[in-house]
């Protein structure tokens, strides 16, 4: 696959298990023990990918998800030992891409791993589709598949993956009820586990994200007991 992923995880044996799994699969690998310096490693090692765990020393890995949100746009799989939904939630509005718990089999977190870089490396639209076909706009919003960007009013807004995948899907059929399946399927497709909840959470991080453009602070509508709905903006 020739990408590179860095691995946090404080966990010593799970790190040399990850690192010859994922080496033998074809990832360039690196690892820490903790979320200290991690710009500094992500400028340094260059990863297409991160692996970060939750409880870790020093800082726990929500704290280190928020500082890379902040500076970069990198996917990163969340890990963690504990069950509580709290966690995977505020990982999934911090900016996560996906979650998965602890004790995993590697081939799941290699499938994931895949899934994600597909959905971060794929074109909007293909080499041959035209300009029209590649940039959605309704009013000052323009989503740009091919540079997989969003401006709102000419200023670029920095969204995770998943959020530009729901927005463009959103886009793409304006003025059009899609329940939660069907939206996080033309999103992600098969590759993600569709949870209600985590829809909802991306959803509401995209409001957010939003919401600083009164033209588009409610341009997605909830329709209660069926999904959302992208209502174009004059």
């Amino acid at each position: 696959m020739d990408k590179r992923v860095l691995i946090v995880d404080d966990d010593k044996k799970l790190r040399d298990l990850l690192t010859e799994y994922l080496s033998e699969s074809g990832f360039h690998v690196s690892v820490l023990p903790d979320g200290t310096d991690i710009l500094k490693s992500i400028q340094r090692k260059q990863p297409d990918i991160i692996i970060l765990d939750i409880m870790m020393p020093k800082k726990d890995g929500l704290e280190v998800l928020k500082e890379i949100r902040q500076d970069v746009d990198i996917p990163v799989i969340m890990l963690t030992a504990r069950g509580d939904d709290a966690d995977r939630i505020v990982g999934l509005e911090l900016g996560a891409d996906d979650y998965l718990p602890k004790p995993f089999n590697p081939r799941e977190l290699l499938a994931r791993m895949r899934a994600v870089l597909r959905r971060s490396d794929a074109p909007g639209a293909g080499q041959k589709a035209g300009k029209a076909d590649l940039v959605l706009c309704a009013g000052g919003l323009c989503l740009d598949k091919a540079r997989r960007s969003v401006e709102v009013n000419g200023r670029e807004t920095a969204l995770s993956s998943t959020e530009y995948e729901l927005l463009r899907v959103l886009m793409e059929h304006p003025n059009r009820v899609l329940s939660r399946d069907e939206l996080m399927n033309m999103a992600r497709g098969r590759d993600f586990m569709a949870f209600d909840r985590s829809i909802d959470v991306h959803i509401s991080k995209l409001r957010a994200k939003l919401a600083p453009f009164p033209a588009y602070k409610t341009c997605i509508k909830t329709v209660w007991g069926t999904g959302y709905m992208f209502v174009e903006t004059p």
